[in-house]
C-alpha cells in the first residue's frame, strides 16, 4: 500500500511539471511594441529633427541580417546543425547554411561544404528581435558601456559584431558546445549616417555618447541639404 501511495504522489508531481509543447497562439490584432512606437512617435520625432516636409521621407528599418561563421564545421558536420538550431531559437526563424564557393587547401576546405549560417528578418519578426536584442541581450554583455558608432557604412546601414551567442537568454548555456560570435546588420532606408543613427537611437539602441561619427557627417549641413532637396522637389511638382 505504501508503495502504491508513493507512486501516485510521483505521478501527481510529474503531471504538475508537464510542459505543454506546440505552437503558441498569438492574437490576430497583435502588433510588435517597437512597430507601434515607430508609427506613433519615431516618425514625428525624425521629421522635426531633420525638417522633413513629408513623414514618408523619414527613414525606416527595412531588415535585419544575421550571419555566423562556423569554421569548425569543416571537420564535423554536426556543428553546423547545432549552429542552425541555436540561430532558430534566437531569431524565431529557420536560417540557411552558407557554403564555400571554392576549394582552399590551406584550410582543408572543399567547395560546397557548409561553413556558416545566415538569416534575414523582416516585418514583425524584425521588430520582435530588435526589442529582445535591446532589452535583454545587450545588458548581458560583460562590462557593457554602449555600442560603437563606427559601424555605419555611410549608406544608412549599421553592422554590429557580437563575440558570444550566450548573451541571448533563449540559449541554454549547458547545451552550448562552443561559444561563437555573429554579425548583425541593420539595413535602413536612411541616406546618411546621421539619419540612420537617429533612427536606431529612437528605437533605444544604446550608443556610446563620447564617440563622434566616423564619417564626419555634420548634422546641420545634412539638415540643410535635405531641406534644399525637398524644396526643389516641391517646386518641380508645382
Amino acid at each position: 500500500m505504501a508503495k502504491q501511495k508513493s507512486k501516485k504522489k510521483q505521478a501527481d508531481k510529474n503531471e504538475g511539471n508537464e510542459v505543454v509543447s506546440g505552437p503558441i497562439s498569438v492574437p490576430k490584432n497583435y502588433v510588435p511594441r517597437l512597430k507601434t512606437k515607430y508609427q506613433k512617435q519615431i516618425v514625428s520625432t525624425l521629421q522635426k529633427e531633420f525638417r522633413f516636409t513629408s513623414p514618408m521621407r523619414a527613414p525606416r528599418l527595412k531588415k535585419i541580417a544575421i550571419n555566423q561563421g562556423v569554421g569548425d564545421a569543416v571537420a564535423d558536420r554536426k556543428i553546423i546543425e547545432s549552429a542552425l538550431g541555436e540561430m532558430t531559437i534566437i531569431t524565431g526563424q529557420k536560417p540557411v547554411a552558407t557554403h564555400a564557393k571554392k576549394d582552399i587547401s590551406n584550410f582543408k576546405l572543399r567547395k560546397g561544404v557548409a561553413i556558416g549560417v545566415k538569416v534575414t528578418l523582416r516585418s514583425d519578426k524584425m521588430y520582435e528581435f530588435l526589442d529582445r536584442f535591446i532589452a535583454t541581450a545587450l545588458p548581458r554583455i560583460r562590462d557593457f558601456k554602449g555600442i560603437s558608432k563606427n559601424g555605419f557604412d555611410g549608406r544608412g546601414n549599421y553592422t554590429l559584431g557580437i563575440t558570444e551567442q550566450i548573451i541571448f537568454p533563449e540559449i541554454n548555456i549547458d547545451k552550448v558546445n562552443k561559444v561563437r560570435g555573429m554579425d548583425i546588420t541593420f539595413v535602413t532606408s536612411a541616406k546618411n549616417n546621421a539619419e540612420a543613427h537617429a533612427l536606431l537611437r529612437e528605437f533605444g539602441v544604446p550608443f556610446k555618447k563620447e564617440e563622434d561619427d566616423k564619417k564626419g557627417n555634420k548634422k546641420e549641413e545634412i539638415i540643410q541639404t535635405v531641406a534644399r532637396k525637398d524644396t526643389k522637389e516641391t517646386k518641380k511638382k508645382d
